[in-house]
Parts: C-alpha cells; structure tokens; sequence
C-alpha cells in the first residue's frame, strides 16, 4: 500500500494563493456577492431551493455543510422577506418541506443569469482551446478533493492525431518515475508507435486509447506479428486513473479483438518489475514462457515473454 505523505509546505502554500485568486476573480469579497443583497451563503441556498425540490432544512445542513442554528436564521430571514413557504413533508412528519414563493424565483432569477454572465465573461478571454484547458482542470479539482464521480468514469476510442507523442511523453515519464528508466525508454516507445501508424493495417491491428475528462489516461496497441500470432504492445495507465480497471479493460479488448481475427496465440514481452501489469496478463490466462536477463534504459531487469492461447 502507498503510504500517503503530508502536502508539503510549498503545496499548501500554492492552493491558498490559488484561492485568494479565485475568490477576488468571482467578486466574494464583495460585500453583496454579485453586487446583490445577498451574501454567497444566502445565495447558495437559494440556488438549491430554485433547483431541487422537497428539501428539508436538513438536507442543506447536511449537504452545505452548514450550521443548523446558522441556517435555521437564515430561512426565517427568508420567511420574513416572503422568499419562502413550508409545508408538512409527505414522507416525514417531523420534517417541513421547503420552497420558493414566486417573490423567491423572481429574487433568485437576477443572482443566477449575473452568475453565468460573469462566467461568460471570464471564459470569454480565453481562447476556445485555453477554456477546455481549464474546464478539465476544474474538473479534476473537483474529482480529486472528493466530487461524484461521472456516470461513466471513461471512455474507450481509436487512436486520433495527437495521441502518439501524448503516448511516448507520458510512459517515458512514467516509468522515469516510477522505475528509474532512462530516456532509452522514450526512445523505444517512440519507435515502436512510429512504426505502428507507418506500417498500419486496420484489417489485422488496432489501438485502444483510454479518455477521462478529455485526457488520455491509458491505452494498449495489438500487432500483427505473424498471421497466426497477434502481439499486445505498450500498456500503461495512468497514475491519475487506476483502480478504475481500465488496464484489465484493455487487455480484455486486446482479447477479443484477436480472436475475433482469427490468430491463435497473443504474445506480449514486458518486465518482472511491472507488478501490476503482470497480475493482469495472469488473470486474463497469459503464461509465462520465457525470461531473460538484460540491462537496458539504465537499469538491470528480468525481461519476460507470456503467451496466451486463443
């Protein structure tokens, strides 16, 4: 198991000049958040209210993480204001269900369209590539600290212009990082993905590419080698997206693919040291049928061919 470290001081310091920036870019330290009678907190519960409906005062303590005498103030502010209704929840007595009255809607209406009007003007300096960029940063941020994940965690899709020098930057990275290769690494990858789209035939080969939120996170490309013997090249996941079964998910395809071609063996040559790579070639039935000993990209390792029988 990874052993999790404390954020470094330089971290924290960068996520704290981040939301400075942040909060002075959206306009929260103004006193009345989009130069409105509301505060951001007053805003948010309104937002919810105008959104959702049957909610209770506890729901927004709960999912605002909000004081319940804090929020208990604030809706009778609403109430004195005719912004709010209660009426008795249908599933629970004790509760009251909470909503907006048309002086409420008509209140919130202005809030919402200023709050997309000021997003639109923000995005609206970048250009169109620069808004994707941060978008999928958001996102990220998002996931990472504790989001929903999305429906479908990613996607599979053929290889597409662009992917190949994506591919080679981030397994020399990769395996820099964690495996201590040089940048011989790089340049067999290189190689190998050069000569696949050079020598490309659609008929007998293919390529899987795995995307979350509109990144490459991993992908593993299959080979003719012989007419009976397909060749599975290049797998990796990203660090960002693994315990996601994405490498399992390529393999499987990598699978189908070969047999649905007809070839009788599937042969694949990696490292001992790739642990979780070989725990996936094992489980989809892969044998392993011949090791070596050889120093390469600076390191001394045990290469490993495994098989499988189609």
């Amino acid at each position: 198991m990874l052993k999790i470290l404390a954020p470094a001081e330089d971290q924290i310091e960068a996520v704290r000049i981040f939301n400075r920036f942040y909060t002075r870019q959206i306009g929260l330290l103004q006193e009345g958040l989009l130069r409105s009678n509301f505060s951001l907190t007053e805003a948010r519960v309104l937002y919810e209210l105008a959104n959702r409906e049957g909610l209770t005062a506890s729901d927004l303590t709960r999912e605002l993480g909000l004081d319940a005498g804090y929020l208990s103030r604030l809706l009778k502010k609403f109430e004195t204001r005719r912004l709010l209704t209660r009426a008795p929840s249908t599933l629970d007595g004790r509760q009251t269900v909470l909503s907006l009255t048309v002086a409420g809607r008509a209140a919130f209406a202005p809030l919402n369209r200023a709050s997309a009007e000021e997003v639109a003007t923000l995005l609206g300096r970048l250009s169109v590539e620069d808004r994707e960029k941060v978008v999928k940063a958001m996102q990220a941020v998002q996931r990472l600290l504790g989001g929903a994940e999305p429906k479908e965690p990613y996607i599979l899709r053929p290889l597409q212009v662009g992917d190949i020098g994506w591919i080679t930057h981030r397994q020399g990275v990769l395996y820099a990082q964690e495996y201590g290769f040089d940048g011989s690494y790089e340049a067999l990858v290189a190689e190998i993905l050069s000569t696949f789209v050079r020598d490309f035939d659609p008929q007998w080969e293919r390529a899987w590419i795995a995307e979350r939120d509109g990144e490459v996170v991993g992908s593993v490309f299959i080979v003719r080698k012989s007419e009976t013997v397909a060749k599975l090249r290049l797998l990796y996941v990203d660090p960002s997206a693994r315990g996601l079964g994405i490498g399992r998910r390529l393999v499987e395809e990598c699978i189908s693919f070969a047999r649905s071609k007809g070839y009788k063996t599937m042969t694949l040559w990696t490292n001992d040291i790739l642990l979780a790579a070989r725990h996936i070639y094992q489980t989809a039935g892969f044998k392993l049928v011949e090791e070596d000993r050889h120093h390469s990209f600076g390191q001394d390792l045990v290469g490993q061919t495994w098989e499988l029988e189609l």
